[in-house]
């Protein structure tokens, strides 16, 4: 049992990044997704609290400049992201 809980532990440290290895110039994640979809979430989560608000009958009061923040970030880390693998170097294998 110690010997399988070992191997599982040296897997999961192998499998998970951890939070510094996002940002290490030799990694196969592509940072602006990270970005873009962590803003996305903030989105959804805000759509999610203003629809339970709104069954509650109080309306939910955020000032609409910090949506449009999240949009545009949204949709810039997406697009740049996307453009990077378009207009991006092509290394020879």
């Amino acid at each position: 049992m110690k010997k399988f809980c070992l191997r599982m532990y040296n897997y999961i440290k192998e499998k998970i990044m951890t939070f510094g290895d996002i940002f290490n110039d030799n990694n196969d994640i592509n940072e602006k997704s990270v970005v873009g979809f962590a803003s996305f979430a903030v989105m959804v989560i805000f759509a999610l609290v203003d629809i339970v608000t709104g069954i509650g009958g109080k309306e939910l009061e955020i000032q609409e400049y910090i949506y449009n923040s999240f949009v545009i970030i949204t949709l810039g880390s997406f697009g740049i992201a996307e453009a990077g693998k378009i207009f991006g170097k092509k290394e020879k294998k």
